[in-house]
């Protein structure tokens, strides 16, 4: 059974290069469990997804990441891909956001390469998560401790390491928003 999420606000944080299915497959979820997805980016406009690393479809963007604040929403999604986190990681702005989140003790969840962000964001120091194997190191240097697991909770951070992942993530997800306060 679902968990549901009705009222809740759910910001996704991408640009382009998000893997596709990262960012659908879980707004799809928080959609159907009647919560409000929207898309922050640090652009204006639309994103380019990417199936791997193949152009796939194109998302309208709902707010840019310098207009937007944690307070307005309940959750945070971080969708993997190669190129969007690492642009992310870049922009001062997307950094904050995320940093509200973990001020405010609301729940945040990345998958894949997601979690780059998070490690610029000074955020995973102490705690353990998953992700794509190759940030293992990345994640260590940070004072994180890394798992090789499908999906993994510390505190309201859900992380998982792969599109295969997805139902679990999802899954997941929906609990940790319903859950929290």
């Amino acid at each position: 059974m679902t968990a549901s999420i009705s009222g809740k606000r759910v910001a996704f944080l991408a640009t382009d290069g998000v893997e596709e299915v990262e960012y659908t497959q879980p707004r799809k979820a928080v959609e159907e469990a009647g919560g409000t997805a929207e898309l922050i980016s640090i652009k204006d406009g639309e994103i380019q997804a990417v199936n791997h690393m193949d152009k796939a479809g194109t998302y309208p963007v709902d707010k840019q990441a310098k207009d937007a604040a944690a307070a307005d929403y309940d959750a945070l999604v971080l969708p993997g891909g190669v190129a969007n986190p690492d642009f992310l990681r870049a922009d001062p702005d997307a950094v904050r956001f995320v940093r509200e989140f973990f001020s405010a003790g609301k729940p945040v969840a990345a998958i894949c390469h997601g979690p780059w962000t998070l490690v610029e964001a000074g955020v995973v120091d102490g705690r353990t998560l998953t992700s794509w194997p190759s940030l293992r190191t990345d994640l260590a240097n940070a004072g994180a401790t890394w798992v090789d697991e499908e999906v993994f909770v510390d505190d309201g951070l859900v992380t998982s390491r792969k599109p295969d992942d997805l139902p679990a993530f999802c899954d997941t997800l929906l609990q940790e928003i319903a859950n929290s306060k």
